[in-house]
């Protein structure tokens, strides 16, 4: 039966895998994120430190539970950014950033990442949309998983 094992396990995979991702994303295919991306990605670095705490500190189904919360937190950030995207509502008016990047020779040259356009989607679905779907529903079965108490 399934339980508070897998929800640690879950727990330290869905945040790493959904960072990797964004930073794959970002240093492989250039694309870039916005101030509403690193909203997201804020609660999944500590989901993975409290995931990690869940297999060292008692009691593991609080730090695996609070995990849980984080991704699940990040997930619904993820759904609103993806409503701004799409149009849905308005976001943060202030939501736009530069890469970072400095061009010597030009340096008013660095794109300008808007948090209301799509950089990039699959099947329709944005990064964040996509982030809403994977963390809402990783984070609900950590918390299923967690609250179950046939383990320990």
């Amino acid at each position: 039966m399934a339980g508070l094992k897998e929800a640690r396990l879950l727990a330290v995979t869905i945040p790493a895998a959904l960072l990797g991702g964004a930073y794959v994303s970002e240093y492989g295919f250039g694309l870039y994120p916005c101030e509403m991306c690193w909203w997201q990605r804020y609660p999944h670095f500590a989901a993975l430190a409290l995931g990690l705490v869940a297999f060292v500190a008692v009691p593991p189904r609080v730090w695996t539970a609070l995990a849980g919360l984080a991704i699940l937190t990040s997930g619904l950030i993820g759904g609103f950014h993806a409503g701004v995207e799409y149009g849905w509502w308005e976001g943060i008016t202030s939501c736009a950033r530069t890469t970072g990047g400095l061009d010597v020779l030009n340096p008013g040259a660095a794109p300008v990442v808007r948090c209301d356009e799509v950089a990039w989607s699959l099947f329709g679905i944005s990064l964040a949309g996509w982030n809403f779907l994977f963390s809402c529903a990783g984070g609900i079965a950590i918390l299923a998983l967690s609250a179950r108490k046939d383990e320990a």
